[in-house]
């Protein structure tokens, strides 16, 4: 019973640590291919140079020893960010005290926190959306808060930043379909200042949408790409941009190889601006002589879509085979 007793103490107080074993050269295969990402969609006056510990932590997804780190038992109002990209990742408001020795959020920002399931398929490990660093684990169902769910953050993964001292982040999100999801997001998810991507489902009657169900044709569902953006560092008609020159917005109900309703050209605004920007790229192209067919629709109820088809040319290499980059302003 001791023997038990104590294996469970040491498991709990390691908490928010890694139990994936990998070998030496995948681990080195991951750090580049994370800083690689990464930095492909950042300036490098946003990337922060990580001192050895830090690459420890965030980069090899190593842990802090518990009731070491400087946020442990802060108590100021303010916003914690992430320590590499600086992007805004919890609210002090979503911080309580769980008892672990680590910082616990009961809640992130809307599309800053990805989850990525444990090797070992126990825990699901958490990552800045934006710069994939290491930032500990999620647990769901311990009954702490209302809303049951401890994110376990390590210290040296933050920054935080006072209200004081912060200028308010008001991040934006967009909505934009135009064929095979993978690609879409692939193109909106290099630029600057595009905080967090997600492929999806809207447009359609059934909710909670399974993928299948979507290819069925039944559901009027589109596939989507949800992105999360700072517009003080990218401006919607920059993104607006991007999806027209990426894709061919005369198709009607198809793009490239795939056919059916799901692969149209929509756009699904939040904002009369929205609206109108997209309306006004409408006519530019119409002057030029494109039959365009996209749809403008206010936005409706997003449906996430399945973990292995987010973040898909990143995780499976290759490049969009019915999406290419051709300047049409």
């Amino acid at each position: 019973m001791r023997i038990i007793l104590g294996a469970l103490i040491i498991f709990g107080m390691s908490a928010c640590s890694s139990q994936a074993q990998q070998s030496t050269k995948s681990q080195s295969n991951s750090q580049e291919q994370v800083q690689t990402q990464a930095q492909n969609k950042m300036s490098s006056k946003n990337w922060k140079e990580l001192n050895a510990e830090e690459t420890r932590v965030i980069i090899n997804k190593g842990t802090e020893y518990p009731n070491t780190g400087d946020y442990n038992n802060n108590k100021k109002d303010g916003t914690y960010q992430c320590k590499q990209c600086h992007v805004p990742l919890f609210l002090s408001t979503a911080k309580f005290d769980s008892g672990s020795g680590w910082p616990s959020f009961d809640d992130a920002i809307d599309g800053a926190v990805k989850e990525v399931p444990d090797a070992d398929g126990r825990r699901s490990e958490i990552v800045c959306a934006n710069c994939l660093g290491h930032l500990g684990h999620v647990f769901v169902g311990e009954q702490m808060t209302s809303k049951n769910t401890r994110h376990c953050v390590n210290s040296i993964s933050l920054d935080f930043q006072s209200e004081e001292d912060m200028v308010e982040v008001q991040l934006d999100s967009a909505y934009f379909a135009s064929g095979c999801f993978w690609g879409t997001e692939f193109y909106l998810q290099q630029l600057e200042g595009v905080v967090s991507t997600d492929v999806g489902y809207m447009g359609g009657k059934k909710e909670h949408p399974t993928y299948k169900e979507v290819c069925s044709g039944n559901t009027g569902h589109a596939e989507v790409v949800k992105v999360v953006f700072n517009p003080d560092s990218v401006s919607y008609d920059k993104l607006a941009r991007l999806f027209f020159e990426t894709h061919d917005p005369s198709q009607m109900n198809r793009q490239g190889p795939d056919i059916g309703t799901q692969y149209r050209s929509e756009v699904f605004y939040t904002s009369d601006s929205q609206k109108k920007t997209i309306e006004e790229l409408i006519g530019k192209l119409s002057e030029k002589g494109v039959s365009v067919v996209t749809a403008v629709t206010e936005a409706a109820d997003f449906w996430k879509g399945e973990e292995y088809h987010q973040d898909y040319y990143q995780g499976n290499g290759g490049r969009p085979y019915c999406h290419s980059y051709k300047k049409k302003f």
